[in-house]
């Protein structure tokens, strides 16, 4: 029996990388997942798939998040689809993954750019947030997705450093404010994982011993490293833990 068996989970960007490990993940625990997308929908159909063939449930949302008529959007669909399964709109975790990265240091960075990042991974985690807690319930979870360079500065990914900044101020204000709802607030700081976003580094033979140097375990990570860590703040063994901000870097900048 599942420690998630009986909850509702909403994974953003949950069709690839690290979404898609969390999701993964959450509903091996029993967990109906919602499963949000952008734009990668079959991939994201694929995930439902992989949850569907070992017994799970899921379903997709698609959603384009970077304006805040999506993450209304978003929400509508939500509503509809919980109200379908169970009659009711509110559901138990909220994964805040959804994220771009930016390769660009303070002297590339343009006002487009900064936008572009910012929109996606500060304005729209707080509007999602925002209307998710009318619908999450008491004694939910709550788990945003950092990064190490809130930890370890990395001036060649200036404004992405800055907008994972504000996820960590976003979580412990959110942690303080929802504690009288038994909610926890987490967030979890991943160092170089084996997704997209990292494809160019662990292509080049001098990016994967970079990579692979930086952690005590000389390896980078895998989305399963992060998604096992997003299952316990997901489940009621993590009660006692809020507001922190859970390093995933195995060990990297020690």
């Amino acid at each position: 029996m599942g420690k998630l068996n009986g909850k509702i989970a909403l994974v953003t960007g949950a069709s690839r990388g690290i979404g898609r490990g969390i999701a993964l993940r959450l509903a091996q625990e029993g967990a109906v997942v919602a499963v949000h997308y952008g734009r990668r929908q079959q991939e994201a159909e694929g995930v439902v798939r992989t949850i569907e063939q070992h017994g799970g449930a899921a379903f997709t949302l698609g959603a384009d998040l970077s304006t805040v008529n999506g993450t209304h959007e978003l929400f509508a669909l939500l509503d509809e689809a919980l109200q379908e399964r169970t009659g009711d709109n509110r559901f138990d975790i909220l994964v805040n993954n959804a994220g771009i990265g930016q390769m660009m240091t303070l002297e590339e960075t343009t006002e487009a750019s900064f936008d572009e990042v910012m929109n996606i991974n500060v304005k729209a985690l707080l509007f999602v947030t925002q209307q998710a807690l009318p619908r999450l319930k008491d004694g939910g979870r709550l788990i945003n997705i950092s990064s190490l360079v809130t930890r370890a500065a990395s001036p060649s990914v200036f404004t992405y450093s800055l907008s994972k900044g504000a996820v960590d101020t976003l979580t412990r204000t959110l942690a303080q404010q929802l504690g009288s709802r038994q909610i926890t607030v987490n967030a979890i700081s991943p160092g170089i994982i084996n997704t997209e976003m990292n494809a160019g580094t662990l292509q080049d033979p001098a990016g994967r011993d970079y990579a692979a140097g930086l952690s005590t375990f000389k390896r980078w990570g895998e989305p399963e490293d992060v998604a096992d860590i997003a299952a316990f703040l997901a489940s009621s063994d993590s009660r006692w833990v809020t507001g922190q901000l859970l390093d995933a870097s195995g060990g990297s900048h020690l």
